[in-house]
């Protein structure tokens, strides 16, 4: 093979070529593992030839990483003399993401209780029997220990069904005065229908201190409900049972939608049932090692989507669980 009449013409073809692609096919015939070059250097038999290819294949590769240079210098200074872009025009508008119904309710609510100076305190998903029912006076006959209520992942370990337990961890861990709540998901063996869902978030909330009575309960869940639901919402205690309390009550809002003059969604009462609170039983007290002849204490507990669907008259609980963007846009 003639080297010097190869290199000539690699030369004169790579100087011509205007395109990347035109010098990608170059460099692939002249310099190519199965080009003319590279077979005649894998058949050299004396120093003389191999001295002489070698010189080739430099100046060719020489060349191509010359000329690829100047093809992409060119192509740069035509992009920025024709592409260039008017900054002064208005840019393309890009839609914009939002946060979940429920976690705008969440956060909502944890604004409320942090002005009042009150901790958020994220408790787990997954508990033990002790803590979610047995330090929170839940007799063995209780319906919530049933596996026909709760999920039990094994004898003694469960996913919560109440965020309760971060309150019993919470009194463990320091001595009182408490003032907190924990919000958070919870997992119960619900059929889903248009009220319940097998997952849903509650908050809950505790104040542990000297002197705390069933008016000072009254009082804060009033503040919250008139934040969540307007200002001149009311607040209706009536009795009720829970393990963990004593006395237990559940709080109705004055209804929002009629003003008390009767509509469907407050069945024509005037009250709408929002949620159970109560005084915390003394045995909760004891089995967290507090003392009940020195503080005392009010807890309550209830869905943030029941307080989303209230609020916004949303008639099916699953349709916060189905991502369908026609609802989720509107808030």
């Amino acid at each position: 093979m003639d080297a010097e009449a190869l290199q000539r013409e690699a030369l004169s073809a790579i100087d011509a070529a205007s395109t990347a692609g035109e010098l990608d096919e170059l460099r692939i015939r002249y310099l190519g593992r199965r080009s003319d070059l590279k077979q005649a250097l894998r058949q050299v038999r004396d120093r003389e030839t191999g001295m002489a290819l070698n010189a080739a294949r430099e100046a060719i590769e020489q060349a191509v990483a010359e000329r690829q240079a100047q093809l992409e210098g060119a192509e740069l200074d035509r992009a920025l003399t024709e592409e260039s872009v008017d900054i002064t025009l208005p840019g393309e508008r890009l839609r914009r993401g939002r946060l979940h119904p429920i976690t705008q309710i969440r956060r909502e609510v944890e604004d409320i209780f942090v002005g009042l100076g009150y901790e958020v305190v994220d408790g787990n998903e997954v508990e033990t029997v002790e803590y979610i029912f047995d330090k929170l006076n839940m007799p063995e006959g209780h319906v919530t220990r049933s596996p026909l209520h709760t999920y039990y992942l094994n004898g003694d370990v469960v996913l919560r069904t109440e965020t309760s337990a971060s309150q019993v961890r919470t009194m463990e861990a320091k001595p009182p005065p408490v003032y907190m709540v924990s919000l958070g998901r919870v997992y119960r063996r619900d059929t889903p229908d248009p009220k319940r869902y097998p997952i849903f978030h509650q908050v809950e909330g505790l104040a542990v201190d000297k002197g705390i009575t069933l008016a000072d309960l009254k009082g804060t869940l009033q503040l919250l409900l008139r934040r969540l639901f307007g200002e001149e919402r009311e607040v209706r205690i009536r009795t009720s049972f829970f393990p963990f309390t004593e006395p237990s009550v559940e709080a109705d809002v004055s209804c929002f939608i009629c003003n008390q003059a009767g509509c469907r969604v407050c069945e024509y009462e005037g009250w709408i049932e929002v949620g159970g609170a109560g005084m915390v039983d003394p045995n909760v007290f004891e089995a967290v090692g507090y003392d009940p002849e020195e503080v005392s204490g009010f807890a309550f507990g209830w869905g943030l989507e029941r307080i989303f669907m209230l609020r916004h008259g949303l008639p099916d609980i699953r349709m916060l669980w189905q991502n369908d963007i026609r609802l989720l846009e509107q808030f």
